[in-house]
């Protein structure tokens, strides 16, 4: 009985490739995984420096020049920081800049090609914020907007808004749990207070926003994937 029992949870182990769960405990601050292994997790101290702070939002953006660039919202609003992030295992950093915002926001939805709808989270008032200049983005107020429901693009030229509410989500904590070792011990790793999280289905890259900075979780195979497909001929 008890060999079957075991055998039942080994399976349900094989099954899981990435857990993310509530867990209690302190989160990492250094690279937490062999580079041999499919995960990766870089904490803030390994990152540029301006990944070291909390923040409020994450926004993710491909440039029209092949790039992807990573948004974060910090110092309640007031703060975008940028990051170069095409290339996880090398990350850089492309300086912040300061919005004329009244506090923390949600980027809601793209509108066009160059411009994201954003919502403050305490009033009623939402804003575009244009981004024609990628690293030099700015606030424009959209004067006469009152809903604060799901977004629906009309293309490039404008967007609709329904009247429905949705619930602000609370910082969580995270586990992430590398299975690709196995049958040798399985690596657990934790991220606390995690208010945002985004990935880059291109390099199977996540970004965690937690209190205390940027994680990033790598996937290097992914990566070496991507990479094999930009450089073979078409």
């Amino acid at each position: 009985m008890k060999s079957n029992a075991g055998g039942r949870a080994a399976a349900r182990v094989r099954r899981v490739a990435m857990v993310f769960g509530v867990s209690g405990i302190v989160a990492a601050s250094t690279v937490c995984a062999n580079p041999t292994n499919n995960i990766v997790i870089v904490a803030p101290a390994d990152l540029p420096v301006l990944t070291r702070q909390g923040g409020e939002a994450l926004l993710l953006r491909n440039t029209i020049d092949g790039r992807t660039v990573l948004y974060v919202e910090q110092n309640q609003g007031i703060q975008l920081a940028i990051f170069d992030v095409t290339d996880p295992g090398h990350i850089k950093s492309e300086g912040a800049v300061q919005l004329d915002a009244s506090g923390p926001f949600d980027f809601v939805a793209a509108v066009g090609n160059d411009a994201e709808l954003i919502r403050f989270r305490q009033g009623d008032e939402d804003a575009i914020l244009d981004m024609h200049h990628e690293k030099t983005p700015r606030l424009e107020p959209v004067r006469g907007l009152t809903l604060q429901g799901p977004v629906t693009r009309l293309g490039n030229e404008g967007f609709t808004v329904r009247s429905e509410t949705p619930g602000m989500q609370q910082p969580q904590d995270y586990q992430v749990v590398d299975t690709a070792n196995l049958p040798a011990p399985i690596g657990v790793r934790d991220v606390k207070q995690v208010r945002a999280e985004t990935t880059n289905a291109s390099t199977g890259t996540t970004f965690l926003l937690a209190d205390d900075g940027l994680y990033v979780i790598r996937r290097p195979a992914v990566e070496s994937t991507h990479q094999l497909l930009q450089i073979s001929p078409n």
